[in-house]
């Protein structure tokens, strides 16, 4: 961020810095209308985008990079995509956060949700490391299963400096796997027996994405539908806490001086937690007071969205395939056994709160 700012102060520097990296942007830009124009295609052809934006972004700029390399004239401009842009949007977010929100799903669920994503991602991160994972892609999987997949990935990406591959990889598997919770949950939830409401908390807790969560939950009705999208919106709001948590906890472990830097004399809030989720916590406190125009929400929503999905197309183009597939084989285990712990862990409070 610091090299951005300093292209502002001064005109030339300025002018350099867009220069320098308007090629490699303008490059992730055509791969995200590529991306976008994919998933159009596939709403049209089927009623409904089952692989979304950002997945097809990432996938289209991991297929390039496949064929062909970019040369040093296009770095600049990825790196910047791959990490400012996301760092933005990950500001954005949280206008999209509301005390209102959190409230209304009352004291005991909203407990319940919060109990869940931490399991969710202690088991997650454990199940990772013992199949062999590094730690930050045991990281990016846990958190990607347990609070909105593909969305989290990317925001906890940068929070603990998680390498592209891995990024890829993730999103990959979890993408995939997204689909099939998608097709296969209403199936689950009907031979279970569950009521409309209690599906709907169910699969609030489980499946990735709201619009996900909306094709999970419509076989059921309205009130599955209602109740999947407010358990799946308080969930979503995790992301916050675990993002400052994982700035607070995994930064420090991956400096040299780590406890020499969290002895040190003036070391501040600043300088352990990333501006980025500085920025969405200051956001969303502006939202919950009314200082954010209920007008602004959706368009900073959607702006946030493009600038994940840009960035997403500059991570895949940095992207090493053959490191994503070495990966495959554990990938795929770790993502499934922490679904299936999430599964358990969201069914095991659904009954216990007696919504069955």
């Amino acid at each position: 961020m610091a090299t951005a700012i300093a292209a502002i102060r001064s005109p030339r520097n300025a002018q350099d810095f867009v220069s320098r990296i308007a090629p490699g942007v303008a490059l992730c830009l055509i791969v995200t209308a590529g991306a976008y124009l994919l998933e159009g295609a596939e709403a049209a052809l089927f009623g409904r985008a089952w692989l979304e934006a950002l997945v097809l972004a990432i996938v289209g700029g991991t297929v390039i990079r496949s064929f062909w390399v970019p040369a040093a004239r296009w770095q600049a401009g990825i790196n910047f995509s791959a990490k400012y842009l996301l760092e933005i949007a990950v500001v954005l977010l949280g206008a999209s956060v509301s005390a209102a929100t959190i409230l209304h799903a009352g004291p005991v669920l909203l407990g319940g949700i919060a109990a869940i994503v931490a399991l969710t991602i202690l088991f997650g991160f454990a199940v990772g490391r013992l199949l062999g994972l590094p730690m930050r892609m045991a990281l990016l999987i846990a958190c990607g299963n347990s609070i909105c997949g593909n969305s989290a990935i990317a925001a906890v990406a940068p929070v603990i400096d998680a390498d592209s591959d891995d990024v890829a990889a993730a999103i990959a598997f979890t993408a995939v796997l997204g689909v099939g919770v998608v097709l296969g949950l209403p199936l689950l939830g009907i031979a279970l027996g569950m009521n409309a409401v209690a599906y709907g908390a169910f699969a609030g807790l489980t499946v990735y994405a709201v619009p996900q969560v909306i094709a999970a939950t419509a076989p059921l009705g309205a009130t599955a539908v209602q109740m999947g999208t407010l358990v799946k919106l308080v969930r979503v709001l995790m992301l916050g806490p675990v993002c400052l948590v994982l700035a607070l906890v995994v930064r420090p472990e991956r400096d040299e001086t780590t406890r020499e830097a969290a002895a040190a004399p003036g070391l501040s809030f600043g300088k352990l937690v990333p501006w980025f989720i500085i920025g969405f916590l200051a956001l969303a406190a502006c939202r919950s007071f009314g200082l954010v125009p209920q007008a602004a929400v959706a368009p900073l929503g959607r702006i946030a969205t493009i600038l994940t999905v840009v960035s997403m197309a500059a991570l895949g183009l940095g992207v090493d395939i053959r490191s994503v597939a070495r990966a495959g084989g554990r990938v795929t285990a770790a993502v499934m056994l922490s679904l299936a712990g999430l599964g358990a862990l969201s069914f095991t409070l659904v009954t216990l709160l007696h919504l069955r």
